[in-house]
C-alpha cells in the first residue's frame, strides 16, 4: 500500500511558475498613464528600433511594432520564459475616418502564466500592400482570425496556409465590407447581389448539408428566376 499525501496544493493559473499575488480587481484605473506591462520595456531591449511606440490606456498596454517585425515579435513573445504569451485573444484591424491615418493590424495576446495581456499594433500605409506577417504558425487559432481579417478589410497575411474569404462567398466582387470608402448598403442592387450569390456554385467547396443556397434559388417565383438569370438590375 503506497503511502497517500496528506493534503494536496491547489496551483492556480499564474502561480505555476512565479510567485505571484492574487489577482485583484482594479480600481481607479486612470485613462491615460499609468504602469505599464513589464513586456513593453522587454521588447525595446529585445528588438530596439523595431519597437516604434508604447501607449497605456485604461490599464491596458499596447506596443506598436514595424511590420517586418511582426512575426518574430510575437514568436518572441510566445517562446520566451519569461513572456509566455501562450494565448491568442484575437486578431483584427482598424480603419480611422482621416484618409492620411494608416490602417492598424491589432493582435490581442494574454499570458496566462503571468497574467498579463499585451496588445501589440502595426500600421500599415494606405496605397501600398497591405501585407503583414501570419502568427498561424506561432498560434493556429490565428487561422480564422487572419482569414476574418482578410475578408473585412482586405489585408494579405503573408504565410497563412489557407487564405480565402470566410464570411462573403470567393467570387465576392464588392470589396471589404468594413473599409470605410465601402457602401453602407452595398456597391449593387440587392437583386444583383443575390444573382451573384445564387451563381456562386457553393457545392464547389461545400456540401449541400453545409449550404444551400440552391435549394433556396428553387423556392423563388418563376418569373423572378428569370429576371435574376437575365442579369436584370432592379431597384431597392
Amino acid at each position: 500500500m503506497t503511502d497517500q499525501p496528506e493534503s494536496f496544493d491547489i496551483v492556480s493559473v499564474g502561480r505555476a511558475l512565479v510567485d505571484a499575488a492574487p489577482p485583484v480587481t482594479p480600481r481607479n484605473v486612470l485613462h491615460r498613464g499609468g504602469d505599464a506591462n513589464p513586456s513593453a520595456d522587454a521588447l525595446k531591449q529585445q528588438f530596439g528600433d523595431a519597437i516604434i511606440r508604447s501607449a497605456v490606456g485604461w490599464g491596458e498596454t499596447t506596443v506598436f511594432v514595424a511590420r517586418a517585425h511582426v512575426g518574430e515579435i510575437i514568436r518572441w513573445l510566445h517562446d520566451d520564459p519569461a513572456q509566455q504569451y501562450d494565448y491568442l485573444v484575437d486578431v483584427t484591424a482598424v480603419e480611422y475616418r482621416e484618409a492620411e491615418n494608416p490602417i492598424e493590424v491589432v493582435w490581442h495576446l494574454r499570458s496566462l502564466p503571468y497574467r498579463r495581456f499585451l496588445r501589440i499594433k502595426t500600421e500599415l500605409k494606405k496605397g501600398s500592400p497591405l501585407e503583414v506577417d501570419s502568427v498561424w504558425g506561432v498560434y493556429h487559432g490565428a487561422d480564422w482570425l487572419e482569414r476574418e481579417c482578410y475578408d473585412m478589410f482586405g489585408i494579405t497575411f503573408t504565410g497563412h496556409p489557407d487564405l480565402r474569404r470566410i464570411l462573403m462567398w470567393e467570387q465576392y466582387k464588392e470589396g471589404y465590407p468594413l473599409r470605410k470608402d465601402f457602401p453602407l448598403r452595398g456597391r449593387f442592387s440587392r437583386s444583383e447581389q443575390l444573382r451573384q450569390a445564387l451563381a456562386a456554385n457553393p457545392e464547389s467547396r461545400y456540401s449541400m448539408e453545409e449550404l444551400t443556397v440552391a435549394e433556396a434559388f428553387t423556392e423563388i417565383p418563376d418569373d423572378m428566376r428569370r429576371r435574376l438569370a437575365s442579369g436584370e438590375r432592379t431597384g431597392e
